[in-house]
């Protein structure tokens, strides 16, 4: 199960990686995603898109885990502000940086693969990370914003994960498929830690 989990880590974080590459501006729209455009609850994107039907190009891919990783992004970076544990204030930090990080790999594979990021048809991870963003800025101040913002990540992790799986098996290209396994053990190592947190939020 470890290794399966790794296995959907990896194809996560890769796709969020990849799916960066579709943004020429990581730092400004991961700034301006955690502003204005992030979601609480990832996981409710990405079983958005998951929900989808049909199969997944390379360019769908690196959409929609771009688009998973801006999110990730965005919510931290209410959290750094928002955040009233010290815990999840560290954990926001952690997530715009490595998601940064994330999406700026993807675009410089997505640019040297010549791919332009396409979301697929059916994609809601967008709309529905505007509503999660809505969500943690009208949650106050305080353990309730804490809990809420913590719980989203693991639920959102959760599910990045299972995007990661089903893009792993549908990634056409070498590249992006290294990519996804070698991001995995990163979005292992998130969900690991957003759980512990979680743990101590009760």
């Amino acid at each position: 199960m470890v290794v399966s989990r790794l296995k959907v880590v990896t194809l996560a974080v890769t796709a969020m990686v990849v799916a960066a590459c579709s943004k020429k501006d990581n730092a400004a729209a991961d700034t301006s995603a955690a502003s204005s455009t992030t979601t609480t609850d990832t996981s409710a994107m990405t079983g958005s898109s998951m929900s989808a039907g049909g199969s997944w190009s390379d360019a769908n891919i690196f959409a929609l885990l771009d688009e998973a990783s801006a999110a990730d992004s965005s919510e931290g970076a209410i959290a750094t502000t928002k955040g009233t544990s010290a815990a999840v204030r560290n954990f926001g930090k952690q997530m715009v940086s490595d998601h940064h990080k994330l999406r700026v790999q993807g675009e410089a594979l997505a640019k040297k693969l010549k791919v332009t990021p396409t979301p697929p048809a059916g994609d809601n991870i967008t709309s529905d990370a505007q509503r999660a963003m809505d969500n943690l800025n009208s949650t106050a101040k305080g353990k309730d914003f804490d809990k809420a913002y913590i719980d989203g990540q693991v639920d959102d992790h959760k599910k990045v994960l299972d995007l990661a799986v089903k893009a792993m098996g549908q990634a056409q290209t070498t590249e992006l498929k290294n990519l996804i396994q070698k991001a995995t053990p990163v979005v292992q190592s998130h969900l690991d830690k957003a759980e512990s947190i979680q743990k101590t939020l009760k």
